[in-house]
């Protein structure tokens, strides 16, 4: 069923994840952070399909196709939450939006 053992595809998996993780730390824009938590998503579903290879029921791939269907809706409303602060506000950097809560 895998072609290449485990241990190199969670290695790449976690680097994935990791560079989801920067990008969301260090980003001030919000459609990279929005990028960087779906790589992390994304991540976590490749796990999901490497270890649902070793189980005859295939019970993690299914998960994952609910699992992508919510990382979409998400983004649907990520983007069109995005997309009225952009309107109101005319810029999407997280350090003017966090300026924005404080007053």
């Amino acid at each position: 069923m895998v072609s290449m053992p485990p241990p190199p595809l969670l290695i790449l998996s976690a680097l994935v994840f990791a560079v989801g993780t920067v990008v969301v730390l260090t980003k001030q824009n919000v459609l990279f952070v929005l990028i960087g938590v779906e790589l992390m998503l994304s991540a976590a579903c490749f796990d999901f399909v490497l270890f649902s290879s070793y189980d005859p029921k295939q019970e993690g791939q299914v998960f994952v196709l609910f699992f992508i269907s919510m990382i979409v809706c998400e983004t649907a409303v990520a983007l069109a939450i995005i997309l009225k602060v952009y309107q109101y506000h005319q810029s999407i950097d997280t350090e003017q939006l966090q300026q924005l809560r404080e007053k």
